[in-house]
């Protein structure tokens, strides 16, 4: 059999829309008033409406709403689904035709001002839920720090290991250049005063010279740099580091990789903690209005 007893006419249970929104407009059967429920189709479900319908007359024992071909529509369902279509409210057994208005006939003032509570509904949800998701983000990535620098803790002691042994080993060099550069200089004076002339003494240090200058020329051919004392001490310092860090086992490429990871992560968690990335949505709805 049918659900209910008694079918009312379509004007007993009236949807309009005012400023973009349905209002569901129907008689309370215990104080017989006109009573109007705006609704948020898109938040609200029919168990919601239903809800707020029988709280405002305690005197509703049932209240239902069906499809026209009489199918029980689900508590679940979106009041925006609902309003597509033609449906009937089921109250105390008596049945009222509801045909709301097309969406497709609505002004096309309404459809816009329905696009924007849209719209804002939308961003005011994400700007409510954005702090919870802040939180969550900001845990993943603290967690991920504590790992990055867990794994890069034996790799930065070993690397500064390296460093040092490579920093001593390069001072070591400059120490020995500038030994032999002085030993080169007092043989050439106790050459010149003691030993032999200026005369004789003047081709050896022009050749000398032209010597240096080949050097200076042959480690620009090697190495397309100009021979520069800090750029000098610096590849001699790499080519110490490296040779030390294959010896060890030092695996760079890993630890450039876990730096990058790190710097990017640190960067991640600054952002996500700006006051201003927080209140980003409010700031383009209010840019909007």
């Amino acid at each position: 059999g049918t659900p209910y007893n008694v079918l009312m006419p379509s004007d007993e249970v009236t949807v309009n829309y005012r400023h973009g929104l349905p209002v569901i407009t129907l008689t309370l059967p215990t104080r017989s008033e006109r009573c109007r429920f705006t609704v948020k189709p898109m938040m609200t479900t029919v168990g919601a409406f239903l809800r707020d319908v029988q709280r405002e007359d305690k005197g509703i024992e049932r209240m239902e709403v069906f499809a026209t071909d009489g199918t029980k529509v689900s508590d679940a369902t979106l009041m925006e689904v609902l309003l597509m279509n033609d449906f009937k409210v089921v109250i105390n057994n008596t049945a009222y035709d509801v045909s709301p208005p097309v969406k497709d006939k609505l002004s096309s003032e309404h459809a816009t001002e329905m696009e924007d509570i849209k719209s804002l509904v939308h961003r005011l949800f994400v700007a409510l839920h954005l702090e919870d998701h802040q939180i969550r983000k900001e845990r993943e990535l603290l967690q991920k720090l504590d790992n990055l620098k867990e794994e890069l803790l034996p790799l930065e002691q070993m690397k500064a290991r390296i460093m040092d042994s490579a920093n001593a080993k390069t001072s070591r060099l400059l120490w020995v250049g500038l030994a032999l550069m002085s030993t080169q200089g007092g043989a050439l004076a106790w050459l010149t005063w003691w030993v032999y002339s200026w005369d004789i003494m003047e081709p050896v240090t022009y050749f000398i010279t032209y010597g240096s200058a080949m050097a200076f020329y042959a480690y620009f051919v090697l190495t397309k740099q100009d021979y520069i004392y800090p750029d000098a001490k610096d590849r001699q310092f790499l080519h110490y580091f490296y040779r030390k860090s294959k010896r060890q086992h030092f695996n760079v490429e890993r630890y450039n990789k876990l730096k990058e990871d790190l710097a990017e992560a640190e960067e991640s968690l600054r952002r996500l903690r700006q006051p201003l990335h927080l209140r980003l949505p409010i700031q383009e709805i209010n840019d909007k209005d």
